[in-house]
């Protein structure tokens, strides 16, 4: 029986035993086309992703129309919209959610969202979403992780801007909602970030602060934070994803197009496998490779009687001989056989007398 934390979406394990688990962030690169959106989640199926992501909100539940400043985005990618603006453009229309869940359990990928409200967990609740995302900014929203939480489903915090103790107030209200599998992100919220903005290490100390699956929400722009969080503990991996960085909505720019997809699922995969256990023994992949290793041969022929000396006795490739440290032991020995040149040493093979 596995020690590890673990949580169950959609009947895959998520676990530091098991292969990571690959999210494909779908966000708004749909672009306002549900065709668009259906191409996405069969574009992840076919990449190798275990599982879609959507995020469930309307403008009117998210923010205020409203033009003040505090309601205006000063710098980065939206610099200048309102966040009505953005969100009225970037949302997936709820009536499209229905056909979208049936799309995806069509093409075999799992489906769940990123509610903003109770309202999108109502929603979610009644196409039997599998589990629920709680994104980076509503880490804070209290209110909303503990009615998430009520569902009894399994729960994925994002922890992009939170400290440490906003993150433990987050797992906090999770547990008191009644979650019983819960899982969290190392995220940071730029759009795109850099790769220096991760430090990578917090990880492993996040696994060993809060005793949870533990996950990577990457925004850097190609799969290097992504493969290096796996090999540092990483049990899920959350990516944005678009059929076109160029295709001009406004998470385009910073989302992986499918060939970097399937490359992050084969990646993170292969990276886990490469981690393995601790094992100083020699690999199946090493065995025919002895054949290049060296050992003691006799190198002349050796009569009866004659003392092996470092002229017909030599380390030399192929290894199948006793190991060169032990060369010493027999120089200076006389053979009590004849033995022919191109013979490997060995205890049992080459019988020696002290001279």
């Amino acid at each position: 029986m596995s020690n590890h934390p673990s949580i169950t979406v959609g009947g895959r394990r998520i676990a530091a035993d098991e292969a990571p688990y690959v999210i494909a962030e779908m966000s708004a690169n749909h672009n306002g086309n549900m065709d668009t959106a259906f191409k996405l989640i069969e574009a992840a199926k076919q990449a190798g992703a275990d599982a879609v992501k959507l995020q469930t909100y309307r403008p009117d539940t998210i923010t205020l129309d409203c033009d003040s400043e505090d309601f205006r985005i000063h710098g980065g990618l939206w610099d200048g919209r309102t966040l009505y603006d953005l969100y009225q453009e970037a949302h997936t229309p709820w009536d499209w959610h229905a056909a979208l869940f049936a799309h995806a359990r069509k093409n075999g990928i799992t489906i769940f969202s990123s509610p903003f409200d109770n309202t999108a967990v109502d929603l979610l609740e009644d196409l039997n979403a599998p589990a629920y995302k709680i994104a980076s900014f509503e880490a804070v929203d209290h209110a909303l992780i503990k009615y998430v939480a009520s569902t009894g489903k399994p729960m994925i915090i994002s922890t992009g801007m939170a400290d440490g103790q906003e993150i433990q107030e987050a797992i906090d209200a999770a547990r008191e909602g009644g979650c019983k599998e819960l899982a969290i992100l190392h995220c940071v919220s730029g759009y795109p970030a850099p790769a220096e903005d991760y430090n990578l290490r917090t990880i492993p100390d996040m696994i060993q602060r809060f005793g949870l699956v533990t996950g990577l929400s990457d925004h850097t722009l190609d799969n290097t934070v992504a493969m290096c969080s796996v090999a540092l503990g990483a049990s899920i991996v959350e990516k944005h994803f678009t059929l076109d960085r160029k295709g001009g909505g406004p998470d385009d720019s910073f989302s992986l197009e499918p060939a970097g997809l399937t490359e992050l699922c084969l990646g993170a995969r292969t990276a886990w496998s490469a981690l393995g256990k601790v094992d100083y023994g020699r690999k199946s992949s090493e065995v025919d490779n002895v054949l290049f290793r060296r050992s003691l041969y006799v190198v002349e022929d050796v009569q009866i009687g004659e003392v092996l000396t470092y002229k017909n006795l030599r380390s030399i490739r192929p290894g199948y001989g006793v190991a060169p440290k032990h060369l010493d032991a027999f120089i200076g020995r006389r053979a009590i056989h004849a033995i022919k040149r191109g013979t490997p040493a060995s205890w049992d093979s080459i019988g020696v007398v002290a001279q």
